[in-house]
């Protein structure tokens, strides 16, 4: 935003930083995947930018996953839990927007993290059209892709992406 300057006059805007000019890049990348996917929210993001973004403070991860995969599987520190299915339930978390209003704004760009990107890809568009703003799939989540013997955590994803994470 360009501020008055003398005489009624509005001063030119600050050039963007690098940093900023990253940060601005991630979200334009997340926009051209939700063109590119079709998808009825802001955009999705891998791991890495996810992380950039939330480290900036430019928007919040939510973690989707249930408490015991949470738990045992690991987290990444900080980052809140909204169970988007309770363990062991068949439906979706009834008080899950209700939770999530509890720890992220409408206002602000909120990534949401599961296991694969599963889970998030159907918060984040819940979340788009309960109205909020910006709502962002985290593409592998935190486990990635299953591997030609069928495992997670070798393709793809939060961890396998070395980013920072702690187990219980």
């Amino acid at each position: 935003m360009s501020m008055p300057g003398p005489i009624g006059m509005t001063a030119p805007e600050r050039p963007r930083t690098a940093a900023e000019e990253e940060l601005a890049a991630i979200f334009a990348r997340a926009a051209q995947r939700a063109t590119a996917l079709k998808l009825e929210y802001a955009g999705a993001v891998t791991p890495d930018e996810a992380w950039r973004l939330h480290s900036a403070g430019m928007a919040v991860i939510v973690d989707v996953r249930t408490r015991p995969e949470w738990e045992l599987v690991g987290h990444v520190p900080g980052v809140p839990l909204v169970e988007w299915r309770c363990y062991g339930e068949q439906r979706p978390n009834p008080r899950f927007l209700e939770q999530l209003q509890s720890v992220a704004s409408r206002e602000e760009p909120v990534l949401f993290l599961c296991r694969s990107g599963a889970r998030s890809h159907d918060a984040a568009a819940l979340a788009e059209r309960a109205g909020f703003r910006s709502a962002y799939n985290i593409l592998e989540g935190f486990e990635g892709d299953l591997d030609t013997a069928r495992r997670r955590g070798n393709v793809g994803g939060w961890r396998h992406a070395g980013l920072p994470w702690l187990q219980t």
